[in-house]
């Protein structure tokens, strides 16, 4: 009993560090982090919000974060569980998912050299950013309830 007990204490850490290293609950943490940043721009753009350059370049650092990282978190073999909103496009047309981050990135890019100081400008800069995210979520997302 004892012998067990120590082995199920000693294996404990490698448990915790499998866990960790899930994608699928790190490009879902990942996703709700670029969710969370796009609400104050929404915000902005609709006036319901003062306008704020701190926020907006902030929030398209963490986009910039999202573009660098999130292709990595969808590797072959994490296409269900956690409930996933991953299409099965991701892993069947992978060119077309990269090429997806890859217009996000370059959106996100131009946006941050724009350096929005603006109302107007972050509206100009925010339907490309946008764009970008529709096109990908319409193509490689499921829709969840």
């Amino acid at each position: 009993m004892k012998r067990t007990l120590l082995l199920a204490l000693a294996l404990s850490p490698l448990v915790v560090l499998a866990a960790d290293d899930d994608p699928i609950p790190q490009r879902q943490d990942l996703m709700s982090d670029t969710r969370e940043a796009l609400k104050p721009l929404i915000g902005m753009s609709r006036g319901q919000v003062e306008f704020d350059a701190a926020t907006v370049s902030d929030s398209l650092a963490v986009f910039a974060t999202t573009a660098e990282k999130g292709p990595a978190l969808f590797p072959e073999g994490s296409e269900s569980g956690h409930d996933t909103e991953a299409r099965d496009t991701i892993w069947s047309d992978p060119d077309g998912f990269q090429q997806r981050f890859t217009d996000f990135a370059d959106a996100v890019a131009a946006a941050q050299a724009a350096d929005i100081q603006s109302l107007e400008g972050l509206k100009a800069e925010l339907n490309g950013v946008l764009g970008t995210c529709k096109g990908c979520h319409d193509d490689y997302r499921v829709e969840k309830d």
